[in-house]
Formats: structure tokens, C-alpha cells, sequence
């Protein structure tokens, strides 16, 4: 698992107690105001030290910071931070980098839709995946899938618009795959 994972990881575990995540929505809700121990008590009907406790747990994952006056404050910061790292350790984060028009058929990291068939952005959707997949030689069917479906749900339609763009070239018997199109 890489840094950003793991900590993206950490934050999750930590938000996972639904008092944690309620203390944080309830920082989140006041704002720059911030939220005293007591007040924290109050709103989750929790004893003074057991709201203590959510808070340094808030504060300890880097979620929320506390002051000298005794406010706590959330920092969604962390949370964007983590997401954006995340992002950008996605396999074909690099790819994409190199085509910023397709960046909204992808969340973070994962193709979520295709461009209609006949549309400039079908063909360059096309070729990012054949960069992506980087074929040298002969594939299965299945080897084929196995790439594919690390950044794509919808398997079967991509490798058919890989076959239907000329960048994959399918056998006969629709069994192995071999590149088509060499990058200019």
C-alpha cells in the first residue's frame, strides 16, 4: 500500500466511529467558531471526558485543531489533501495528466463514463487506454481484462472501443488481443 493510501486509510478508520464522525460534523458545522469540550458534551450528549477524548482523537489524526482558549476547530483540509494524493497515485493519474480534456469522464482514478461513439473525445479516451494497457505482443482476453478493470468497471465496453478504434486488434475467435496502432 503506498503512503497516500495508508494515510487516506488512517483518516477513514478514524472517521469510522460514528461518534468520531458526528464530533467532526459538528466542528465542521460551527467553523472558525470552533467547539469548547463542554459544548462538544452538549451537542452529542456525550460526558465532558468522553468528548474529550473524540476531540484529541480529532486532533491526534490531524482532522481538527485545538487552541489555547480550549476551541477546536475542523481541517477539512486533510480530508481534500488525502483525496488529492489518492488521486494522483491512480495508475493512469500519470496518463491523464497528459490528456486534460478526458479528466471529467474519470473520478478519481476510475473511468465513470464513455463519450459518445462518433465524438473526437471517443477516439483520445481510446488512446489513453491503449497507453495505458501499453500492449507488447500477444494477450488474452482475460490478461486484456485484468488491465483494463484496474481503472474501469465497464471492462467489456472499453476493450471493445479499443477493437472498434483499431488500437486493439482482436483474433477470430475473439480469444487474444495484439496491438494495432503503434503512438506517433
Amino acid at each position: 500500500m503506498s503512503a497516500p493510501a495508508a494515510h487516506a486509510a488512517d483518516l477513514l478508520m478514524q472517521l469510522s466511529n460514528p461518534l468520531r464522525l458526528r464530533a467532526l460534523a459538528e466542528l465542521l458545522r460551527h467553523g472558525n467558531n470552533g467547539v469548547s469540550i463542554n459544548e462538544m458534551s452538549i451537542y452529542l450528549d456525550l460526558p465532558k471526558p468522553e468528548a474529550g477524548e473524540l476531540l484529541g482523537r480529532l486532533v491526534g489524526a490531524g482532522l481538527a485543531t485545538g487552541t489555547g482558549n480550549g476551541d477546536f476547530r475542523a481541517r477539512v483540509e486533510v480530508l481534500r489533501d488525502a483525496a488529492q494524493a489518492l488521486d494522483k497515485a491512480q495508475p493512469i493519474a500519470p496518463l491523464l495528466a497528459n490528456f486534460p480534456q478526458l479528466k471529467s469522464y474519470f473520478s478519481h482514478g476510475r473511468l465513470t463514463s464513455l463519450p459518445p461513439t462518433m465524438s473526437d473525445r471517443y477516439q483520445q479516451i481510446a488512446e489513453l487506454f491503449a497507453r495505458f494497457l501499453a500492449v507488447d505482443g500477444i494477450l488474452t482476453e482475460d490478461e486484456v481484462n485484468t488491465r483494463i478493470a484496474v481503472v474501469a468497471d465497464d471492462v467489456a465496453a472499453v476493450r471493445r472501443m479499443l477493437v472498434e478504434t483499431g488500437w486493439l486488434e482482436r483474433d477470430r475467435a475473439g480469444s487474444s488481443y495484439g496491438s494495432a496502432r503503434t503512438f506517433a
